[in-house]
């Protein structure tokens, strides 16, 4: 492999299949008779796109491909890197397996890792030779080039402040008539290129350690947004369960932050998602009084789909349960659906905690939960996400 310096820079993207399907017999003798000849086919057919100076190297069954990067700042280069080498994973590996194997292999992955050439190392076979091991490295995991890319598009986010917030409407389930009572704060994407929704976005943080900032950011956003919320009115906030471990989660920032905004802590009720479950209830139940001593309020979402809805009720005592819509689709016409919501209604009603039923989208539902007696209500038939209205 000839390594040039006279580009923008150089880069090498990593190839080899992992995956225990190599264990069988069949399977590793068709790798070692078909992927090298397919790989230089195809790269003897067309470099990739916005390269030049493409050369290779094999080790084994493992290829190295390097290239030259147009001239560009280097946030660019390494993303284009990146971009090429998710891009080639993405083509070869269900290619190469309809060709020699006749399609989907489970347990069988094309993993992809890239590294530039380190220009400060003078000598070129030590150069090489750093760039194959770091881009090694980076190849272990599965799908590497797109977590890469997927991490450096949230930590732009979260630099950026890339966050949109809408807010839902939860009325209030009068005797005659419904009343605004308040509303949830959702997190939207300015760009989904890289999350499927909000939630993907979540769960990406959370893998990449970055639910703290994240989850920081999308409670500024929350607050910023509804300026202008009336007294007596509520803002639901949501909240991950483990973000109560974290030590920039104070009262006094979120107080700032609302005063700034011409908000109280009595505006806002923490809605803490049952899809995580709480490992220390003592340490939450600390945390939590401290946050109701300020005049907060809490809810407990999703009761009903999550790990520990029960216990995170009696041990937590919120102020408010928000029932999952999985419990209220259809409860007009489900006996079990609707006796597990008066269930509801009679542990709330013994603890002094008011109920809130989320995806009301008919009006028999509605009806049928009022019935019940849910206080309060919230879906796409009562209103749709929105930009805080002015």
């Amino acid at each position: 492999m000839n390594v040039s310096r006279n580009s923008g820079g150089m880069g090498i993207i990593y190839f080899a299949w992992h995956g225990k399907a190599q264990e069988k017999a069949e399977i590793k003798g068709r790798l070692r008779d078909n992927w090298r000849l397919f790989a230089d086919k195809v790269l003897d057919e067309g470099k990739p796109a916005g390269v030049n100076g493409v050369s290779r190297l094999w080790m084994r069954d493992d290829l190295f491909v390097c290239f030259a990067l147009p001239q560009e700042r280097h946030d660019r280069q390494e993303e284009r890197l990146l971009e090429i080498g998710s891009d080639l994973q993405l083509d070869w590996e269900p290619r190469f397996m309809d060709a020699a194997f006749g399609g989907h292999v489970p347990e069988l992955r094309l993993h992809t890792g890239v590294s530039f050439l380190d220009g400060g190392i003078d000598s070129e076979e030590e150069r090489l030779y750093d760039g194959i091991k770091r881009a090694i490295v980076h190849g272990q995991s599965n799908d590497a080039a797109i977590r890469s890319l997927k991490r450096k598009a949230l930590e732009h986010i979260l630099d950026e402040r890339l966050i949109q917030s809408v807010y839902q409407p939860i009325i209030a389930l009068q005797p005659s008539v419904d009343a605004l009572f308040g509303y949830e704060a959702l997190s939207r994407l300015t760009d989904s290129r890289w999350f499927d929704g909000p939630l993907g976005m979540f769960q990406f943080a959370d893998e990449e350690g970055l639910t703290y900032a994240l989850d920081r950011l999308a409670r500024e956003k929350a607050i910023e947004g509804s300026a202008g919320l009336a007294d007596g009115r509520k803002l639901f906030i949501n909240i991950t369960a483990k973000i109560m471990n974290d030590p920039t989660f104070s009262p006094g920032q979120t107080l700032l932050l609302l005063q700034k905004y011409g908000l109280s802590p009595h505006h806002v009720v923490f809605e803490i998602t049952e899809r995580t479950s709480i490992e220390d209830f003592e340490a939450a139940k600390r945390i939590l009084q401290h946050y109701r001593n300020q005049g907060y309020q809490i809810a407990i979402d999703d009761a009903g789909a999550g790990y520990s809805s029960l216990q995170s009720i009696v041990e937590l005592k919120p102020d408010f349960i928000k029932i999952d819509r999985s419990l209220i689709r259809g409860i007009h016409l489900d006996s079990m659906k609707a006796h597990l919501v008066r269930t509801f209604a009679d542990l709330a009603a013994k603890m002094d905690i008011k109920l809130i039923a989320e995806g009301i989208e008919e009006h028999e539902e509605l009806n049928h939960i009022r019935s019940l007696g849910v206080q309060y209500a919230q879906g796409f038939l009562l209103g749709r996400p929105a930009p805080f209205p002015v």
